[in-house]
């Protein structure tokens, strides 16, 4: 039997501070953005705010003109876009292979939604919660024989009945540790909502780790990530890690990031070992996401609204940054204001924020209208002006590729880290020494560094080690 319920507090706000839905005084969570009205941050706070879409287009000053060679969906051939290494210099022109049948894939998706197929390389909880390697069965190589047949034939015994299968024990609240949880997800002693699967989660591969949490202020998590591993036609290795923020006022975030982060990492796993240009097959699993998201807004959601004529005027959305480290090349694609980092392991060097935002903020910077520190103090500033989803005006994947010249470490992350680590400067700062050889606990620190700083928005970044070619080596 259920405690009897407490009167609901009064927020004393008339609209959400979110995405500005009107509000009644008894609300708990926006009933648009799923905004935590227990948690609202006051106006000292600073300019955190969550990622939201443009709702009509703005007059923006004209872009310079695109190559004439660009692809029709405006990225561009790898060919064209070379990039340059940590010292400026022109990046060399690197050979496609496509030649060979490709090998079988290894590695695979882990995202904030299903856990991954393949256990072999998605880890497994801890009892702290974490996740460690799974390691492989030696059993599973060894051949099962025929028994050598027996002198005289026995009776066959008689099969045994199946155990009855145990009843599962009731969980045990994580406020009180006392009451039991019931299947509505409250605990029956003290009513705490316990916490979700995607609230907080971890993994690690040989290569690249990632880490999300749902942070301090919201009241789910809304990002998702993909991190995984594979070959490429000759033999060597290939990471990757793509890192999805959900659109806090579109519907259903929470889907259309987990949906983007999937497609694009078996995109990307089916790609790389056919041999296609790591920078092409970035720029496909961009566009395998936007089809994965865009079809949420073909389906009902949980309120069942499958009929409704104005759903792709809110339609699921998401931003999506990805990298991927092959043969000494560095490839990074996003759209949206997530993004990507280059941290040298020798930090007398500079770093580089290697991603541009399509924000609001970014176009001001761009225009000349604003300098950077003006931009983002601007209440606007984390308004974005590309997103993957069906309301998008037109989908516009950016894709880049470097060949560092040094080792170092690549911070794949949404806008609720590099809000507390904006600079490039401060994002070196912050990400540790050895996170090249530890990048699941350099992924903790950095998300803990967040929550330290306030943790107002969804945290997710993913950190893939980068190991310099040496001198002669084969580039491809």
């Amino acid at each position: 039997m259920r405690m009897s319920q407490k009167p609901k507090p009064s927020h004393g706000l008339a609209a959400c501070p979110g995405c500005a839905e009107p509000l009644d005084s008894g609300d708990r969570f926006c009933g648009a953005c799923g905004y935590d009205l227990s948690a609202v941050p006051s106006a000292e706070t600073g300019p955190d705010r969550p990622t939201v879409a443009i709702g009509t287009p703005v007059n923006w000053p004209d872009a310079p003109p695109r190559d004439p060679g660009s692809l029709s969906t405006m990225t561009q051939h790898p060919g064209d876009l070379p990039g340059t290494d940590s010292g400026g210099r022109d990046l060399p022109t690197m050979e496609v292979r496509t030649d060979g049948p490709a090998p079988a894939e290894s590695g695979a998706v882990a995202h904030g939604g299903a856990p991954a197929a393949a256990p072999r390389s998605v880890g497994s909880p801890t009892p702290d919660g974490d996740f460690e390697l799974a390691a492989p069965d030696p059993r599973a190589a060894v051949r099962a024989e025929p028994a050598p047949a027996a002198a005289a034939p026995a009776a066959a015994p008689a099969p045994a009945a199946p155990p009855a299968p145990a009843a599962p024990a009731a969980a045990i609240c994580v406020a009180c540790r006392a009451g039991r949880v019931d299947t509505d997800g409250y605990c029956e002693n003290c009513g705490h909502a316990q916490p979700r699967e995607r609230d907080h989660m971890e993994r690690e591969l040989a290569g690249v780790a990632a880490v999300s949490d749902r942070g301090l202020r919201h009241h789910r998590n809304e990002d998702a990530f993909a991190v995984s591993s594979t070959t490429l036609p000759d033999g060597s290795p290939a990471t990757l890690a793509i890192v999805c923020d959900g659109v806090s006022s579109a519907t259903r975030p929470d889907e259309a990031s987990a949906a983007a982060a999937e497609a694009a990492g078996a995109s990307l796993l089916a790609a790389l070992p056919r041999g296609t240009h790591p920078q092409q097959a970035m720029h496909e699993a961009i566009v395998a996401a936007a089809e994965a998201v865009n079809s949420l807004a073909e389906e009902p959601g949980q309120d069942g609204a499958e009929h409704d004529p104005h759903r792709h005027r809110n339609a699921p959305a998401c931003t999506i940054v990805g990298s991927v480290v092959a043969a000494g090349l560095l490839v990074v694609g996003w759209v949206g204001d997530s993004r990507a980092y280059w941290v040298p392991d020798d930090r007398s060097t500079p770093p580089a924020r290697l991603t541009e935002d399509d924000s609001w903020a970014a176009q001001m910077v761009a225009a000349g209208l604003m300098n950077e520190a003006e931009a983002y103090a601007d209440e606007r500033a984390h308004a974005i002006t590309g997103w993957l989803g069906a309301d998008s005006y037109e989908l516009d994947p950016h894709t880049a590729a470097f060949k560092p010249d040094r080792s170092g470490v690549v911070v794949v992350c949404t806008d609720g880290l590099w809000n507390y680590a904006e600079a490039a400067e401060d994002m070196a700062r912050v990400v540790p020494a050895d996170a090249a050889e530890r990048p699941l606990g350099a992924a903790q620190v950095l998300v803990g560094h967040a929550l330290d700083g306030g943790g107002h928005d969804n945290i997710t970044v993913a950190l893939v080690p980068f190991t310099a070619v040496g001198t002669g080596a084969a580039s491809a």
